[in-house]
């Protein structure tokens, strides 16, 4: 599967922005897709993930309450709506899938398979 993420950009603090996965290649509904962060000088890190079917989501505790993944199975999308959103969720964003990860170890960046080019968000204070 390939993906393509967009939407990142400037916004200031408090602001939102909706950034989005454009997932081709394969049967999007078999993949687990997730968005992953890389803050400056920082390594990447788990932010959400949603459940094949959508029913299931996780969350880093640092964005529960303020980031909200979706998937679209009619556009083979997942969608990470951002608001609340403040200095320290600065970072590059990438996208995520996988076909087989468990759902206990979707924080862990190496259980997943394929990733988009990532997109860069920049909150000012």
């Amino acid at each position: 599967v390939q993906l393509q993420a967009s939407g990142g950009g400037l916004v200031q603090a408090g602001g939102s922005l909706r950034l989005s996965c454009a997932a081709s290649g394969r049967t999007f509904g078999n993949y687990i897709m997730g968005w992953f962060r890389q803050a400056p000088e920082k390594g990447r890190e788990f932010v959400a993930c949603i459940s094949r079917n959508g029913d299931s989501t996780k969350y880093a505790d640092s964005v529960k309450g303020r980031f909200t993944i979706s998937r679209d199975g009619a556009k083979n999308t997942v969608s990470l709506q951002m608001n609340s959103l403040k200095p320290e969720d600065t970072a590059v964003y990438y996208c995520a899938a996988d076909p087989l990860i468990r759902w206990d170890l979707v924080t862990m960046i190496r259980q997943w398979d394929y990733w988009g080019q990532g997109t860069l968000v920049t909150v000012s204070s």
